[in-house]
């Protein structure tokens, strides 16, 4: 066993005993600190420096890059594109069977099976040639499902805006997703975070002129940000932000919530 394997195995109790009492204060927050403007927001400060560390790093490093990704052609890009998505396969497979979503699950497990045999480890995307729809899920809308409330608005380092439910649901992903704990030696370990730090940088590249617009054009890219997520992951969700604020009505440069 490696070493990475075995830190991975002693951290996963500690991770998740974390997880669980992160929950017991996300359940609470949602129904006593939600603001009355659909947004719960009580860390402001300490999000807005995180966002503006996210920001300069976007400016000077992930943008750039993901300018010079850009030239790669966009078959191959896409090709790591499918390649990182089929190993969240078995991740979305476990969180829809434990949201009795039986449907959810046999498309997982069936998309990971055709892309990883037929679709040769996943660089191409067999299952959609042969008709078996796309299916995503992870662990935030699994408590969600249970009934978590989403708690308050964290935008995390690096990985940019979220919810104290999300932040939950994106570590214990990680050490639930059957990949993580692989068998590999050496410079076989990195595959999987690279091919996901290239499907980022393809969609960076992809996305560009939104993202810079809400980033470099709007005049308060922290609140936009945070609308923007909230309103996506709440539609994702099923759920609705707030029923008397029309979204495509409004200036997108403009926090619809703010007081």
């Amino acid at each position: 066993m490696s070493l990475s394997l075995k830190i991975k195995a002693f951290a996963r109790p500690s991770v998740l005993l974390v997880a669980a009492l992160t929950l017991s204060a996300c359940a609470t927050s949602q129904d006593v600190a939600t603001r009355s403007n659909g947004i719960n927001d009580p860390y402001e400060t300490q999000n807005r420096k995180v966002h503006a560390f996210n920001k300069g790093l976007d400016k000077n490093l992930v943008r750039p890059v993901a300018q010079g990704y850009g030239v790669v052609p966009v078959e191959m890009r896409n090709t790591v594109n499918n390649f990182s998505e089929n190993l969240g396969m078995p991740g979305v497979a476990i969180n829809s069977l434990l949201q009795g979503d039986l449907r959810g699950t046999g498309i997982a497990t069936l998309r990971f099976v055709m892309n990883t045999t037929i679709g040769i480890g996943g660089f191409f995307d067999a299952a959609d040639e042969l008709k078996i729809p796309a299916h995503d899920t992870d662990f935030g809308e699994t408590l969600s499902v249970w009934g978590v409330g989403e708690g308050a608005y964290i935008e995390l380092p690096v990985f940019g805006p979220s919810t104290q439910r999300d932040t939950v649901g994106l570590v214990v992903d990680f050490f639930t997703n059957p990949l993580t704990y692989n068998t590999l030696d050496g410079d076989a370990e990195l595959i999987p975070p690279t091919a996901k730090g290239g499907a980022v940088l393809n969609d960076r590249e992809r996305f560009s002129d939104t993202i810079d617009s809400v980033l470099y054009e709007s005049t308060d890219s922290y609140s936009q940000s945070r609308l923007i997520y909230l309103q996506n992951r709440r539609f994702e969700l099923g759920q609705e932000a707030r029923e008397d604020v029309d979204p495509f009505a409004a200036d997108p440069y403009e926090d619809p919530y703010a007081e």
